[in-house]
């Protein structure tokens, strides 16, 4: 397979691979997890079970392996949820949209670009007078610029050697200006360098000193120059020509002892002191030998043999080599001069050698030299770096010769570097058809295997290396093969590969200099290379998102859109080339304004409207077609206006409901940047409100869609919702503080009769104020007269006037609040319904379960003018009013609170006041469990996790300030900073956790289902108190470890060890608990286990790291149940969680059961309870992904099968008395119609669903006072609870196993009710928790003693 082919078959499997995070056997299509809605595979799954229900208990060894199998898959399910990469990070302590963007990597750009503009050549031959200071052997080396000064006249020969010295140079930099000196005097000297300094003005200089024909230089680094009439050698001072030269300049000094004239340089700039780099003049010198090396003489090499190696590298390095190989014998010398073809053109042999040498060289400098000293010699000067790549070779050859040049800034030795052997090797090659090429000229040019054979070795890296290792060394090779058409498109492919590698590959590719290579690229019109191209640039852009100027200012943004366009890519790599626009748009004015003309906004929505439902192919590209848009719109008018005549809501709406919630969340930022913020257009009068009744509807529709979605069980979506609430309030504030103050005006009466309203505590000195009974309470301040406002406020909260006057909630706050937002007898833009709404959608924000959320939802509120007052714990104040156990005063169930506050008018700070109170009464503080202070927060910006910018509390005041950024596109971003074409290294190490406790669980399932258990033992194997105030709620038992959970009505969380009796970790679900918590259960438990935690309020919590101290993360959270029945105060929500279809089950106090994908993170379905009374509890079977069964208030129990159109299987009512329904679950086995009920009368009732209404087993338990109900999931035990301080268990027959009575505690007190009862999953362990703070752990008289 080609490795094109390669990387699209990889991205189309990550796609299906992201689509589904179901554990599946591809050989069992049995162990396929179900849906929520039910599949194919529920039906097979249910035949399965269900002939294997009639063997479940036998005692046979044939029996037992008969059923491992319908075992192994009822009970071990497969499906896996929460293990998106949005759920890797903790929900809390996500960003709230304060990030610059992608994270910049600048360091890979050159800080400027240099140019060599002039060239001085200054030539000190004194052609056949030798220097006195020189002894010459005979015979010796005497050619110049590869002329032989002897051959001619020496005038003719010094001009000669001039103008070939020159040509030679301009090879590597034509556009330079030339000037030459032949035997100079010091003036000469002088002018030539003043001139050239003149004409180059900030651009590099070049000097080239050849000194064959003078002394060397002078211990004080003196040159040496003639006089008029060549009778004296002058000395030239090295500061004087820095001074005429200045800087930035590169020196070439070509004589003996050179290196004398650098340390003369190094001396002058005090190089010695300042380090490596120099001083602050930009100064490079190139010196041919060090201080007391004279110039080879041997006749092998020219006399002037640095300088042919810096400018005729090619022909210097053959005739070196040839001298040294096997060919010398074979070949005529004369024939190097005679090599066919064009050094700048490739597909010759004297371009393929250049080729091939610049390739060596760039390798041996990148892998030799620090990074940011390779870009200033390699990548900032063309003939800065042609000089430097001629340098190594010069160092090879002279070395051979005893002379060792030096540079500065100085060069680790390279002449022995293994590349220099592909090199050789290129050369030998080339030496061998040089004889056919030159007799034949016709003759085929044949490439050299060299670009080929490099590549395979980059590939065989890309196979075993890592961070971790050396990097490839072949990386400057393969940006060489860019140029080369018949190499390209594999080094593309490598090239991806590697950049696929993470951050610091691309960080290193673009440091050796791919970007203009790759940017060159976006030029061409071939097919093959624009899938390849469109990966590379989405590599680069997830590194460096500066890069969007270079791509908007070569037009290289119609190359993605016609990518994006185009039909025969798969959804993956158009959603790179989406991202690849979203990243040019971001941020950039010049951008936007370019695709907009390109008609990205048309060639985006085209998609949406093409995209099929549900397609899990296409989920990443509808993800990011709608980022796209959003970026195009933000803060651009003139889209947002194209946007909105496009109709592009009706085109995002759909969006709102597919499965995955991070395309929810970008429809959602999408729908967002439509709405116009309104910054600076404050319109007056009513005609300048209604100019754009297309603007307004379209408005009005994109708000409806974004109300529906508030809430959503995926924070990601619920924090873009905010974030589009936050820009619409600024643009509709006064229209919504008018709703909010006559949304909270009916309560009023209610609030009068409430006692009391508003309480003052004092303790220790400290005042803490605290609302209460409303929650939450509210009240607004007019934006004029704020002072004689201040002093309307009576000092009684319990009065009338006091109260009600100047507040929201009276007439006149309304009339003097419409007033200042010149609101009087004005239309609405939208409905009234809208905006109470958008109001309570705002309230329903700032309590939302997520603290991230909730902060966000505050934020809103604040700019409609509504200060949040939190709610925290008190933690000075002890357990007030422990005696109290009454919960029917005001003060019982403190959650929240809001109080509303003035806003100034304009874009100045929130300033906030609080009305005086009045002492409270005694007699209400006994309900007060747990004392909660109101912090009052008129500057929001002082949070770390405001999600405001600083600039709120500046002089300016900036009203954008006030907006909470979104987080969805720089969140998605971090998708293409990760590897895309290699999975996770580590699934075969999770798979052997889940086999291993698959393992213990199988072993477990068959001793619970076939061991005899004859009594549960009365005393407990362990206790803990766990120090609940309010007694324990709810417990749970971990499967795998000796670990039990416990929660009280504070919804405090404690994991405890209950083998070595240690406390592992303690935290607060939140801080805000209303009536505790209802359930603990636990999510992926063969898995890296999650805990659920369900409250009473419907909130749901997931917690990953919970028995780990200090390391509990919030994973996510959101409210199962929305509204309640009227007349009922509290929701007393119950949840149910089915792992095998991956649902949760909630409802309560409401008319209708709701079913939550938690794959999806989404409400699925809401089923009619089709019962007057409310759900006080529920049952998912875990054998059936589909059924599910309903306890009520009144004792009737229902079932339903979600699969169904019409849901409700069965009505009945087993529970003769009309108490409520306390436990309930479906029975132990493989039978997924057997349910045992308990209610509060005492009575517990077995049914089978399937077969009768009628209940075949009926046990009197206890009389009037069932608490608590527990089944075990596999042994065919049940045990009930009484508050009576008493325990009972059951086998399945109805048989009393046990009867544990709670003895008085080590204090002496006796043991309150037993409050909740949980058995351990596959042993007969049974954890009890009672109204005080004792847990206690049973097990049956046969098991092991512990």
């Amino acid at each position: 397979m080609a490795l094109g082919d390669l990387m699209v078959s990889r991205f189309s499997q990550s796609s299906v691979s992201l689509a589904s995070n179901h554990r599946y056997n591809e050989d069992d299509d049995d162990c396929v997890s179900s849906s929520a809605h039910g599949d194919s595979s529920i039906p097979s799954r249910r035949k399965d079970s269900e002939a294997t229900t009639s063997s479940i208990y036998g005692n046979g060894t044939e029996e037992r392996d008969a059923t491992a199998t319908a075992t192994s898959m009822a009970y071990l399910p497969q499906t896996i949820v929460l293990r998106e990469v949005r759920h890797n990070a903790s929900e809390a302590s996500a960003p709230l949209g304060t990030s610059d963007g992608i994270a910049l990597a600048p360091k890979w750009r050159l800080k400027e670009r240099m140019k060599t503009g002039c060239v001085a050549l200054v030539l000190c031959l004194n052609i056949t007078v030798d220097p006195p200071d020189v002894i010459k052997i005979s015979p010796c080396a005497r050619i110049e610029a590869w002329i032989d000064p002897f051959s001619m006249a020496p005038p003719k020969a010094l001009e000669a050697i001039g103008k070939n010295l020159s040509t030679q140079y301009e090879r590597w930099q034509p556009r330079a200006r030339y000037k030459v000196q032949l035997d100079p005097t010091l003036d000469e000297v002088r002018k030539l360098c003043l001139t050239c300094r003149k004409y180059a003005k900030t651009e590099r200089v070049l000097f080239h000193y050849n000194g064959h024909g003078v002394p060397k230089p002078t211990a004080n680094g003196e040159i040496w120059v003639f006089n008029k009439h060549y009778t004296q050698y002058i000395p030239l001072p090295i500061s004087e020509l820095d001074s005429w030269l200045k800087t930035p300049s590169i020196y070439v000094f070509d004589c003996s002892a050179a290196r004398m004239i650098l340390n003369a340089f190094a001396e002058l700039h005090d190089w010695g002191s300042s380090g490596s780099s120099g001083s602050s003049r930009d100064c490079i010198l190139l010196a041919a030998c060090d201080v007391h090396e004279t110039l080879p003489q041997s006749v092998e090499f020219p006399a002037d043999v640095f300088t042919a190696c810096l400018t005729t590298p090619i022909k210097m390095a053959l005739k070196w080599f040839c001298r040294r190989s096997l060919l010398k014998e074979i070949i005529d010398e004369s024939l190097i001069d005679m090599i066919p073809g064009r050094q700048n053109d490739r597909k010759t042999l004297l371009g393929e050698l250049n080729w091939i040498f610049t390739a060596v060289t760039d390798t041996i400098a990148w892998n030799v030299l620090p990074h940011e000293l390779f870009q200033r010699l390699f990548r900032q000067d063309l003939l800065v770096a042609s000089l430097f790549r001629n340098f190594l070779l010069a160092e090879r050859i002279m070395r051979s010769a005893n002379c060792n040049p030096i540079s500065h800034p100085m060069l680790p030795p390279t002449h022995q570097h293994h590349m220099w052997d592909a090199w050789d090797m290129a050369a030998e090659i080339c030496l061998s058809r040089l004889p056919q090429l030159v007799r034949d000229p016709n003759t085929e040019f044949e490439p050299s295997p060299f670009f080929t054979d490099q590549l395979t070795a980059f590939e065989v890296w890309l196979d075993h290396g890592s961070e971790l290792k050396k990097p490839p060394e072949q990386l400057p090779i393969v940006l060489q093969v860019l140029l080369s058409q018949c190499h390209r498109y594999r080094a593309l492919v490598l090239l991806g590969r590697f950049l696929d590698m993470g951050s610091w590959a691309v960080d290193q590719a673009l440091s050796v200099g791919i970007f203009p290579y790759v940017l060159k690229l976006l030029q061409t019109t071939t097919n093959e290379l624009r899938q390849i191209l469109v990966f590379i640039w989405t590599k680069i852009l997830a590194l460096d998102k500066s890069c969007q100027i270079d791509l908007v200012k070569d037009g290289g943004h119609t190359y993605f859109i016609r990518f994006l366009d185009s039909l025969d890519a798969i959804p993956d790599q158009r959603a790179m080339a989406a991202f690849v626009l979203s990243v040019i748009l971001d941020g950039h004015r010049r951008g936007q304004e370019a695709c907009l003309e390109a008609n990205l906004i048309g060639v985006c929505l085209g998609h949406l409207e093409l995209s099929r439902p549900n397609d899990s192919q296409q989920e990443k590209f509808l993800q990011w077609l709608c980022l796209c848009l959003g970026k195009l719109w933000e803060d651009f008018t003139e889209a947002q206006i194209m946007g909105r005549e496009a109709n592009a809501f009706k085109k995002l709406a759909p969006l709102l409901s597919e499965p995955q919630p991070e395309v929810r969340a970008a429809a959602v930022f999408a729908l967002g940047t439509l709405l116009d913020i309104g910054f600076g257009s404050s319109k007056s009068s009513l005609e300048d409100e209604f100019d754009d009744d297309e603007k307004i509807r379209a408005e009005e529709a994109i708000i409806k869609n974004l109300l529906d979605v508030v809430s959503d069980g995926s924070p990601l979506v619920r924090s873009e919702v905010a974030v589009a609430l936050a820009r619409f309030a600024f643009g509709h504030k006064k229209h919504l503080k008018l709703a909010a103050a006559s949304y909270w005006k009916p309560q009023s009466s209610s609030l009068l009769t409430s006692l009391p309203s508003i309480a003052k505590l004092h303790e220790a000195g400290n005042a803490t104020i605290v609302s209460l009974h409303m929650s939450p309470l509210t009240r607004a301040s007019t934006e004029s007269q704020p002072v004689a406002r201040e002093a309307r406020i009576s000092s009684s909260p319990l009065s009338s006037s006091g109260l009600m006057h100047g507040s929201p909630l009276s007439d006149d706050g309304i009339m003097h609040d419409s007033v200042s937002n010149g609101a009087v007898h004005q239309q609405r833009l939208f409905d009234n319904a809208v905006y109470s709404q958008c109001v309570r959608s705002m309230f329903a924000l700032a309590k939302d379960p997520s603290p991230r959320i909730a902060s966000l939802g505050r934020r809103v509120l604040s700019i409609i003018g509504i200060e949040q007052v939190v709610a925290k714990p008190s933690k000075t104040i002890g357990r007030l009013g422990e005696a109290a156990t009454t919960s029917n005063t005001p003060l019982a169930g403190l959650s929240r609170s809001s109080s509303w506050f003035d806003m100034h008018a304009g874009n100045m700070p929130l300033s906030f006041r609080t009305p005086p109170v009045s002492p409270p009464r005694t007699n209400y503080l006994p309900g007060l469990r747990r004392v909660c202070s109101l912090e009052f927060r008129p500057h929001l910006t002082g949070s770390p996790d405001s999600g405001l910018a600083d600039s709120f509390l500046g002089a300016s005041g900036s009203e954008r300030s006030l907006l909470p950024l979104s987080t969805i596109y720089n969140w998605s971003c971090g998708h293409f900073s990760k590897p895309l074409l290699s999975e996770a290294d580590d699934s075969q190490e999770i798979d052997t956790k889940r086999e291993e406790k698959e393992k213990f669980a199988l072993e477990h399932i068959a001793k619970c289902q076939h061991s005899s258990i004859s009594k549960l033992n009365n005393n407990p194997i362990a206790n803990w108190d766990t120090r609940f105030e309010t007694g324990t709620k709810t417990a749970l038992l971990h499967p795998f470890t000796p670990i039990v959970v416990a929660a009280d009505e504070n919804e405090r969380i404690r994991v405890w060890n209950y083998e070595e009796g240690t406390l592992l970790n303690g935290f607060d679900n939140h801080d805000f608990p209303d009536k505790g918590i209802s359930k603990l259960c636990l999510v992926n438990e063969l898995d890296d286990s999650l805990l659920l935690v369900a409250s009473c309020d419907g909130s749901v919590r997931i917690w990953k790291n919970y028995a780990t101290k200090g390391k509990q993360k919030l994973v996510t959270g959101f409210s199962s149940i929305q509204g309640h029945k009227p007349g009922a105060r509290d929701l007393n929500a119950v949840v149910d969680w089915q792992q095998q279809s991956g649902c949760l089950y909630a409802s309560g106090e409401v008319s209708t059961v709701s079913l939550w994908d938690l794959e999806k993170e989404q409400l699925v379905r809401s089923i009619p309870s089709e019962s007057e009374c409310g759900v006080t509890a529920l049952s998912a079977s875990q054998v059936h992904g589909s059924q599910l069964v309903a306890g009520f208030a009144d004792g009737s129990l229902r079932l339903y099968d979600v699969r169904s159109p019409e849901p409700l299987v069965l009505a009945t009512r087993p529970h003769q008395k009309v108490e409520r329904v306390v436990g309930l679950s479906f029975q132990p086995g493989l039978d997924p119609s057997k349910v045992v009920s308990a209610s509060q009368a005492g009575d517990i009732q077995f049914l089978d669903l399937r077969t009768s209404r009628d209940t075949y087993l009926t046990i009197d338990a206890h009389r009037g006072s069932l608490t608590a109900l527990a089944v075990h999931r596999h042994a065919p035990i049940i045990a009930s609870g009484s508050a009576k301080q008493l325990i009972k268990v059951f086998s399945l027959e109805g048989e009393q196993l046990g009867r544990i009575l709670y003895y008085p505690s080590f204090m002496g007190q006796k043991i309150g009710s037993v409050s909740c009862l949980a058995f351990h999953p596959y042993q007969v362990l049974l954890a009890a928790g009672a109204v005080d703070s004792l847990v206690s752990v049973y097990t049956h008289d046969n098991s092991p003693a512990r």
